[in-house]
């Protein structure tokens, strides 16, 4: 019986497809499809995120709170429709890193700006007074 591997063929249709002639096609193009229900489920998160988000207005919140909620619904948002619409949840490593990865550091590296901007605010104050 011959076993099965990722693209569905079996390991006898690959040596077949590898010893094959170059004037035919050796190979079957492969068609990945994702059942509707998926789509059903991150299109009903995203509803469910979108209307948290919007919750948060509707009940008044403010300062921090607000926009730390607004952004993590942001964020969960954004990465639904990457995942699943853009397809990342299916692509290489690698890909995903190259691309999840720059985000990550940029918002590590603004958050360090904000430590920075504080001290530099707290010295010039300390050094030189709170001005006219």
């Amino acid at each position: 019986m011959a076993e099965a591997t990722a693209n569905g063929l079996g390991q006898d249709a690959l040596h077949a497809a590898h010893e094959a002639p170059a004037t035919r096609i050796a190979y079957t193009e492969v068609h990945q499809e994702h059942p509707i229900k998926l789509y059903l489920v991150v299109w009903a998160w995203l509803f469910i995120l979108s209307t948290c988000s919007y919750l948060v207005d509707y009940f008044g919140l403010h300062g921090y709170l607000r926009w730390s909620l607004i952004l993590i619904f942001m964020i969960l948002k954004a990465g639904l429709i990457v995942a699943v619409f853009m397809h990342m949840a299916w692509e290489r490593l690698a890909l995903a890193y190259a691309i999840i990865l720059p985000p990550i550091l940029v918002l590590v590296f603004v958050t360090m700006m904000v430590f920075e901007a504080d001290y530099t605010l707290f010295t010039r104050l300390a050094f030189f007074g709170a001005g006219p």
